[in-house]
């Protein structure tokens, strides 16, 4: 049966999160107003994303007001997506909201799936932070890079150059990704094509929101959001003109003809040729070390 989507294209309130929530909520309301029955928001929509800036960061040094800058970034960060899980509950969808996740000392590029019964359905974290990103976000892990089951269909989540990754697209392919969500914050004119790509390759509709931000503290991201379908066709977008709304009307049954000639992880693959392994194990990093007595040691 048919269902409709939504992708927002709207920017984070610098350094200020609750503001930035108020807005997360009426870009929901705004979404559930016209229809739709999923939502997806932006890379790092929540926390923001700080284009521009360095942190005083050079090979070799750090400064002190560098640092500083880091600690109100990181104050800007959730701890708790509770507030995320509120807002999809009062609007009964389901939200896919990017956003800045804390963990002890740590910050994570996140996506949380949030279900329209209040409940945290499941979360990704960025695996692979890109360049300068680096310096301000942990990494994830295999853990994160799964798939839920939701009652529109599979939904997963890679995040802007994570689509660059052939082995975790093929690894969401590997799960029946059906609605691929890419957040991101890249605005230039070569993102289009890559949504196009990944749709056809994993023949999945590709739901990418991506930030509208204008020129101040932080540097300028000019949108580019968009919805293909699982042949490649542009559904809606990509939105080059200011914050607004994408909508489009989605049925599975497309994905099923699409893959009459093309699914790279059925009748089109072949696993006497190539092997994909993925480690899915959480990594001992924010605070899940665990600790075991060596061998070999008695008490005295």
């Amino acid at each position: 049966m048919p269902f409709r989507v939504a992708v927002v294209q709207a920017g984070s309130v610098p350094w200020d999160t609750p503001a930035t929530l108020l807005r997360l909520d009426h870009w929901t309301g705004a979404a559930a107003a016209a229809g739709a029955q999923i939502v997806v928001f932006p890379e790092a929509f929540i926390g923001g994303y700080p284009k521009g800036l360095d942190f005083g960061v050079t090979v070799g040094r750090r400064t002190p007001e560098g640092r500083q800058l880091f600690a109100r970034y990181a104050e800007c960060a959730l701890n708790d997506p509770t507030p995320l899980a509120a807002v999809a509950a009062a609007h009964n969808v389901w939200l896919v909201g990017g956003a800045i996740e804390r963990a002890g000392g740590t910050l994570y590029c996140s996506v949380y799936y949030l279900a329209p019964d209040g409940t945290v359905a499941g979360k990704h974290r960025k695996v692979m932070p890109t360049a300068m990103e680096r310096v301000i976000w942990g990494f994830g892990d295999g853990s994160t890079l799964g798939v839920i089951d939701t009652p529109h269909g599979r939904l997963g989540s890679a995040i802007c150059w994570e689509n660059y990754m052939p082995q975790l697209r093929l690894a969401l392919y590997s799960q029946g990704i059906q609605l691929y969500c890419a957040p991101t914050v890249d605005d230039r004119e070569t993102w289009l094509p890559t949504l196009r790509h990944i749709a056809m390759e994993g023949r999945c509709f590709v739901l990418s929101a991506n930030q509208w931000q204008l020129e101040g503290e932080w540097a300028a991201i000019q949108g580019g959001s968009a919805i293909i379908g699982p042949l490649g066709q542009v559904l809606a977008g990509p939105k080059r003109d200011g914050e607004g709304l994408l909508l489009a009307d989605l049925d599975l049954a497309s994905i099923t003809e699409a893959q009459f000639d093309l699914d790279v992880t059925g009748h089109y693959g072949r696993p006497d040729l190539f092997e994909l392994r993925v480690n899915t194990s959480a990594a001992s990093v924010g605070g899940r070390f665990n600790f075991t007595e060596p061998k070999g040691l008695t008490e005295r």
